[in-house]
């Protein structure tokens, strides 16, 4: 894993916007890891809850706000106003607009998929909806993917996005709170769904002909998928999710895997009593790594830039509730041979980790006055 190669090559055009975002960043923090040094710079910050985020091709990057707002930054400023046309969000408890991801070729047709709850007279669910982006405004919004049954919790919603290397789109569904859901294929809760652009089941998808089950399903027994991403060396896709207390996973994610929620798990419930007492189980999935007690993990992200070439490779997965970054090495026998905190001086609950096009690490902050920090190695521009 530590000859990946970057996936995001800094062109010139890429190095210019990275410069104009620094015209207007607070003065750096410097830390130290085991591997390198680094500074934190805070790029913006009065977003409201933000969730997600995308890189332009022109320097923008986009942020999802989970009351349901689409915000533009540019050359380091957040703009007043934000994109329109996004689709109504049910915002409240876990829910709201999450997850953003841009077609592999946005910068041909302009589309980009946006993730997020959706509230109807049946109860609250999962959608992800495709919309063609241009000059701060959103059209032929279309609804592609939505999870049934409804139902009225406003928990689990999942959200994050990958797409494959065939261009085909991973959309995970949480268990909504009800655990059950999860080992039902009839049921779209609690598995992740792997989809065309058009929201048709993806060719090869692993119970296409199966009695009963929903033909978008790729895999099954996931419980609160909150992190998701290509891995640029193998073309996998890789993902944590939520446990409850204790047995947060990193899964690697592939066809016609059971997971094992609620069969298995090394968390107990919230209220102290078991969930099982099983956390092996045959024909269900081990983790290639859990946490007990729980991180409460959101957004990751398997580092592919030139800043730092001793974390290539490395996974690095944000943390809301011990307010960290994880970063994970993982060998090719898909153990886990290093792990360490970082970011734990500064009291903030990591919702999203992202490598830009300039190499740094990109985060955002789960709050009120949220920001978009920005890590680089220490002293560089």
């Amino acid at each position: 894993m530590s000859n990946a190669q970057p996936r995001h090559p800094v062109t010139p055009a890429l190095a210019l916007a990275a410069s104009l975002c620094l015209g207007s960043l607070a003065e750096a923090e410097t830390f130290e890891s085991r591997h390198h040094n680094y500074e934190v710079e805070s790029v913006a910050d009065g977003l409201e809850y933000p969730w997600g985020l995308a890189f332009l091709p022109n320097g923008d990057i986009l942020v999802t706000e989970k009351p349901g707002r689409l915000r533009i930054l540019r050359a380091g400023q957040l703009l007043d106003e934000p994109v329109s046309g996004v689709p109504e969000v049910a915002y409240g408890g876990q829910g709201g607009l999450l997850d953003i991801i841009l077609h592999p070729e946005f910068k041909q047709n302009r589309l980009l998929f946006l993730s997020y709850a959706h509230d109807d007279a049946g109860g609250r669910t999962t959608r992800v909806a495709r919309a063609r982006y241009q000059n701060g405004a959103l059209s032929d919004v279309e609804v592609i993917f939505e999870a049934l049954p409804r139902s009225n919790t406003t928990r689990h919603f999942a959200g994050r996005m990958a797409f494959d290397r065939d261009g085909y789109l991973y959309v995970p569904v949480g268990d909504r709170g009800d655990k059950p859901r999860a080992q039902d294929l009839g049921d779209d809760a609690g598995g992740v769904h792997r989809i065309t652009v058009d929201g048709k089941p993806a060719p090869g998808n692993p119970f296409f002909d199966r009695n009963g089950a929903n033909a978008t399903f790729f895999t099954y027994g996931n419980r609160n998928i909150q992190g998701m991403t290509t891995h640029p060396q193998t073309g996998e896709i890789w993902s944590h999710e939520h446990g409850p207390r204790g047995g947060d996973e990193v899964n690697v994610i592939r066809a016609g895997t059971n997971y094992g929620w609620p069969e298995i798990t090394y968390g107990i419930g919230y209220s102290g009593l078991p969930i099982t007492d099983k956390t092996q189980a045959p024909g269900m999935a081990q983790p290639l790594h859990y946490w007990d007690p729980s991180i409460a993990p959101s957004g990751l992200a398997i580092y592919d830039g030139e800043m730092f070439p001793d974390w290539q490779g490395d996974l690095f997965v944000g943390a809301l509730k011990f307010q960290k970054v994880v970063r994970l090495r993982v060998n090719e026998r898909e153990q886990v041979e290093e792990e360490e905190d970082l970011l734990t001086e500064m009291d903030a609950r990591i919702r999203e980790v992202k490598v830009g096009p300039d190499g740094a690490l990109w985060l955002l902050t789960d709050d009120s006055d949220g920001q978009v920090l920005r890590i680089t190695t220490a002293g560089s521009p």
